[in-house]
């Protein structure tokens, strides 16, 4: 509340500077201090890096617990990014924490071909190839007609299958862009990218006690976690988490489901096209650069051209990578999102979830 003061006081000022304007003595206004930039992406590092030096002081925290008492540092990552997810809510760390669990986190998935060869993808047979196809169409036409049944729209049931089937958030926010626009189009992208995070996060911590529990050798789980965990960084976790053949197993199936992204959402862009004009309503899905990255580093592995050092350098970098990705995803995960979505889609995306691990456990159990 002004006081009478306060308002002679600003009406003296006024005046005074209208004085000096009549006087010739013009008043410049203030300009904001804006400091040149010393080098190219300065501003950039200064939006990113709070996020990312919190995720990569967890990373570190998370490599000398796991060093000390011999638990699974991506556990320990997870973990305690769980319980800074305040950070990812509000404030200067959200950019960062983003950047961790997206752009490091697909720099450590490309350099993990440094240390995958085209033997020992070989070595694996047709069947997991196999696998992912039938396993992938399955569950999209499993959640297609399960959400008509569950008084859920039919386009629901292909977003959530293609999460659960691909590739998790990043595979619902690329079938979401083609599929038809309705006034709840957006909060059907934003319900299956949280219950996709949610439920991997759940498959990435229990899912290598059941292969530990099933009595799988180590390329059977990895072909098992691979072929069912819906993101690349859950993937990547709980297959290190049993060890690095695992690890290397499960990246490469799980990439192979990455790959069918693309025509699964061609596929889609192309039934909605033949529903009617102004049915589709996206942009165009692109390939994955972090795929084209994996890809390129298996060729030159296999063609003998990476020094041993070079191999132990990238798997280093890739490692710290990783862990850096899942402490930012543990920040971003809650679980108070997931209970607010509403009963329906969450018991939809846990059948389509039980469906694919059943699908990839038989073709584990009986045909590996």
């Amino acid at each position: 509340m002004h006081s009478d003061l306060d308002t002679d006081t600003a009406a003296a000022r006024a005046l005074f500077q209208s004085l000096e304007g009549m006087e010739g003595l013009s008043r410049a206004e203030p300009k904001p201090a804006t400091a040149k930039a010393r080098f190219p992406g300065q501003a950039a590092l200064i939006k990113l890096y709070p996020g990312v030096l919190v995720a990569v002081t967890i990373a570190l925290a998370a490599s000398w617990l796991s060093q000390h008492y011999g638990a699974p540092v991506m556990l320990f990552a997870l973990l305690f990014g769980m319980t800074f997810h305040f950070l990812h809510q509000e404030g200067r760390c959200i950019p960062g924490i983003e950047f961790s669990s997206k752009a490091i986190l697909r720099f450590g998935v490309a350099l993990l071909g440094a240390r995958i060869t085209a033997s020992q993808i070989l070595g694996l047979g047709l069947t997991p190839i196999v696998t992912v196809v039938v396993a992938i169409g399955s569950t999209i036409a499993l959640g297609a007609v399960l959400s008509r049944r569950m008084g859920l729209r039919g386009s629901f049931g292909v977003l959530s299958g293609g999460a659960v089937g691909i590739c998790g958030a990043s595979a619902a926010l690329a079938i979401a862009s083609v599929l038809p626009r309705t006034k709840d189009s957006e909060r059907d992208t934003i319900l299956a990218v949280v219950t996709v995070t949610a439920l991997s996060t759940i498959a990435m911590i229990t899912y290598p006690l059941i292969t530990a529990a099933l009595g799988l050798d180590h390329t059977r789980a990895g072909i098992f976690l691979g072929g069912t965990i819906h993101d690349v960084a859950q993937v990547v976790g709980a297959g290190y988490m049993i060890s690095p053949h695992t690890g290397d197993v499960a990246t490469y199936v799980k990439l192979l489901r990455v790959t069918m992204l693309l025509p699964v959402v061609f596929a889609i862009a192309f039934v909605v096209a033949r529903m009617g004009p102004g049915a589709s309503g996206g942009a165009k899905p692109t390939v994955p650069l972090f795929l084209v990255g994996f890809a390129a580093l298996v060729i030159i592995n296999s063609l003998g051209w990476l020094a041993k050092p070079v191999t132990d350098a990238a798997s280093e970098v890739s490692r710290w990578c990783l862990v850096t990705a899942i402490a930012g995803l543990g920040m971003k995960t809650s679980f108070k999102d997931l209970i607010t979505a509403g009963w329906r889609p969450v018991v939809l995306m846990v059948v389509e979830t039980v469906w694919i691990a059943g699908v990839v456990l038989v073709a584990v159990k009986f045909f590996t």
